[in-house]
């Protein structure tokens, strides 16, 4: 098993090993989701909120196993997977850093909670702009328009600006943190705009292609 393999298993037997333990000592009912204004408007029984998020772990570890070795476009895939591999591992200590989040929440701590994932947010969003730059050519990885599917040329272009823009938003994401108050509008605004942005862009690169007869 490769190296890069080994860090969810732990994290996800890290999270089973906290339910296993905290069950006796915890609610029935646990808060498992938190509003825009930072308030608990989501509930669940003790067993789903304490080992969904390890189940989604393993799930995305299954899951991401899986699609380098049925991407189309392998060859491709092998100049970066190691930043790929690196990605997903973000994302699973994000979802570790959540878990324990909400185990911290019903210990008794109270804060904001979009203004507390900020800044790995803001981690992961930067870095998803440097795997964008260094990406080629694939189905699973990547900003994937028709557009950029079409045309190598369209793709590095479009990922040149795009991996740049991604860092731009997860600086600001970053921010939030010293910003309560816009904690909400750091996080969501920039990267739905830069998403739209990409988007649009992509189609534009294309137009500006020479037309084959």
């Amino acid at each position: 098993m490769k190296f890069q393999h080994l860090f969810p298993l732990v994290i996800i037997f890290i999270s089973t090993v906290i339910g296993i333990t905290l069950y006796p000592y915890l609610p029935d009912i646990l808060a498992t989701h938190w509003g825009l204004s930072g308030e608990v408007n989501g509930y669940a029984s003790k067993a789903f909120a304490l080992f969904f998020m390890p189940s989604i772990s393993f799930f995305l570890f299954l899951l991401f196993l899986i699609l380098p070795k049925i991407n189309p476009y392998k060859k491709n895939f092998s100049e970066f997977d190691q930043y790929f591999y690196l990605f997903t591992n973000l994302i699973f200590a994000f979802l570790f850093y959540l878990y324990l989040l909400t185990i911290f929440w019903h210990l008794g701590g109270r804060f904001n909670m979009i203004q507390a994932m900020s800044p790995f947010l803001g981690l992961i969003y930067y870095y998803a702009g440097a795997l964008c730059k260094v990406s080629k050519r694939n189905w699973f990885v990547g900003i994937r328009t028709p557009w950029t599917m079409s045309s190598d040329t369209v793709w590095q272009k479009t990922h040149d600006v795009g991996g740049s823009l991604f860092q731009i938003t997860g600086l600001l994401a970053f921010m939030a943190i010293l910003f309560p108050s816009l904690a909400l509008p750091l996080v969501i605004a920039p990267v739905i705009s830069t998403s739209v942005f990409i988007f649009a862009y992509s189609f534009y690169l294309y137009l500006r292609l020479p037309q084959k007869k």
